[in-house]
């Protein structure tokens, strides 16, 4: 293991330990830079990881307008921590390193070790929530990091529900009615996550509800089209996400459908038809896999539809809302 790569790894545990120390909870990396940094026989480190590790512990982005780092820890952020220490031993880095992010493994054969951010900081008590995510909200309807989205959206959608709910759901991105409307899950798919929360005895504001995406993904001359998010703009939007999932302290996420798992979990995840249906971590978090709704819509097999429901029913029961026995006969064939 090369001096330099065990300079720059001591230099980013230093800042997130500083920082940590500070009260920030998390910072937005890229996941194959904390995949570089874990892994010292994927070198030499890409130019994208050293750019966004350098980010990551200079003075400088300490003032950038990073959601994830409250302007108030900005402040009294103390301008030596990126100073590069003398190198320690490969041991020790690494296990400094373990503390300073979570390496879940799967119980899947198929489903590839992930690393994902700090466990969520200690929830925050009702009013102060509400104003941070007021003020959360406000900054990310400022937001034009993705100037493209920015030109060419008609809302930013935020999310919608209780900011105290139990079970927190995450969407794709908004579609042409949610941008239209402001609203996440607003057409046909989100009357059908509507009726699902009903059949579960919720409503939409029961449980809060939100994209991975904020804006419309563009779709250049087509108006009714959608795509799916590029990898950069997931990776941009991700920290607003993962801001409102800290406010909201559920007891269960659940992601609908395989964008909504590969920008929580990342890129080395198993396909969505594998991981349904089977807990997994988020930061701390029981986090459920499940079909989106649209595909409900393409596929209206009567065992697709009992599939989804059986993912809900274990969503509720680890959320503590009861289970009635007619709630699980629902969708059963008599044979």
């Amino acid at each position: 293991m090369s001096s330099a790569y065990l300079q720059l790894l001591d230099a980013t545990i230093a800042h997130l330990e500083t920082l940590k120390g500070l009260g920030v909870g998390w910072v937005p990396v890229r996941r194959d830079t904390l995949l570089s940094i874990a892994s010292p026989s994927l070198t030499p480190l890409s130019s994208v990881a050293r750019r966004d590790i350098a980010k990551t512990v200079s003075p400088a982005f300490q003032n950038s307008q990073s959601p994830s780092i409250p302007s108030e820890n900005l402040a009294s952020a103390s301008p030596q921590s990126s100073v590069v220490p003398p190198a320690v031993r490969s041991e020790a880095a690494m296990s400094r390193w373990s503390k300073a992010v979570a390496v879940v493994p799967s119980t899947s054969s198929s489903f590839q070790t992930s690393l994902v951010a700090a466990p969520l900081p200690s929830p925050l008590p009702p009013e102060a929530r509400a104003a941070a995510m007021a003020e959360l909200r406000s900054q990310i309807f400022a937001c034009s990091r993705c100037s493209h989205l920015a030109a060419s959206r008609q809302s930013v959608v935020f999310g919608v529900g209780d900011i105290h709910a139990k079970i927190l759901f995450v969407g794709e991105a908004p579609g042409v009615e949610e941008d239209l409307c402001g609203e996440p899950f607003a057409g046909p798919a989100g009357e059908l996550l509507t009726k699902i929360l009903t059949a579960m005895g919720l409503g939409r504001e029961s449980v809060f509800i939100t994209n991975l995406l904020k804006c419309r993904p563009d779709t250049p001359g087509d108006s009714a089209g959608n795509r799916k998010p590029k990898p950069d703009e997931v990776s941009t939007c991700l920290p607003w996400l993962e801001r409102q999932i800290d406010l909201v302290q559920p007891r269960v996420v659940v992601a609908l459908g395989a964008s909504a798992v590969e920008g929580l979990l990342g890129k080395g995840t198993a396909g969505i038809s594998q991981l349904r249906g089977s807990w997994q971590n988020y930061r701390g978090l029981p986090l459920m896999p499940t079909y989106h709704p649209a595909y409900l819509l393409r596929n209206l097999a009567l065992s697709e539809k009992r599939k989804v429901w059986e993912d809900m029913l274990q969503v509720m029961e680890r959320a503590g809302y009861p289970v009635s026995t007619k709630q699980r006969g629902f969708f059963l064939t008599k044979d």
